[in-house]
């Protein structure tokens, strides 16, 4: 195999849609997250599609199961060629509320946790002299969300840490970019409340009038890991219908 792609939070729609894409496209997959039915599921369908996979089970709090998950995928499964930074936690708090542990487990995760992947993955990539880095936000940084103030505070971030990754790896061949997603039918929207009434908020704030899908998402993750994207880096697209202009 000639290289390998990593998608962390791969038992999510999101991530699912986007380790299917990426195994399309040509690559080995390894398939990261707390090991579960859903990450399974994910794996299976790889392997039912012809795919190599290799199921690794890490806890993003655990900066030691990263290290060595990655590290492994690297020398065993095949150079690590893309990895995608997509796993996250989202609970939903009043800011006045949200107790320290809370905001301490997210940043953790959503922020440390791609820091961490981002570096132990570079270090090949930097090597080899090529690899791409996509960054999973969110639109939520753009205008805040109410309730979410600890996870909107680690999307912010995951897209200052693609710019600051991208000048300072660009030299070595390596291309570091950002993904927004709007707001998709995911297990996420459970936190909104009554669905109907959320997905008719979404489209209203969308200049496309339906609902996104997860393989459209994945679409714009394959582009910016290939060929076509090889004079991007830096970038934040936002994946939305239209509901964020800049």
């Amino acid at each position: 195999m000639d290289r390998s792609a990593i998608v962390t939070g791969a038992g999510g729609a999101l991530g699912r849609a986007t380790a299917l894409r990426l195994g399309a496209d040509g690559f080995g997959v390894a398939v990261l997250g707390r090991r579960g039915a859903a990450l399974d599921e994910t794996a299976q369908l790889l392997d039912e599609a012809g795919v190599p996979v290799r199921v690794l089970e890490v806890d993003l709090r655990d900066a030691a199961s990263i290290e060595s998950a990655i590290t492994a995928t690297d020398r065993d499964f095949g150079p690590v060629g893309a990895l995608i930074n997509n796993a996250a936690i989202y609970p939903s708090t009043p800011f006045l509320d949200i107790p320290l542990t809370e905001y301490d487990d997210v940043v953790t995760v959503n922020q440390r946790g791609y820091f961490h992947a981002a570096q132990v993955a570079a270090r090949g990539m930097v090597q080899r002299r090529e690899g791409a880095i996509v960054n999973v936000g969110s639109i939520t940084w753009h205008g805040g969300w109410s309730n979410l103030a600890s996870y909107v505070s680690t999307k912010g971030a995951a897209v200052a840490l693609t710019r600051a990754l991208a000048r300072e790896l660009g030299p070595f061949g390596v291309r570091v970019n950002a993904v927004s997603p709007g707001a998709f039918p995911t297990k996420a929207e459970e936190i909104q409340g009554d669905a109907a009434e959320y997905a008719a908020h979404v489209i209203e704030h969308q200049a496309i009038k339906r609902r996104g899908t997860d393989a459209e998402l994945a679409a714009v993750v394959s582009f910016l890991v290939g060929p076509d994207a090889s004079f991007v880096t830096g970038q934040t697209i936002n994946v939305d219908g239209g509901w964020v202009m800049e």
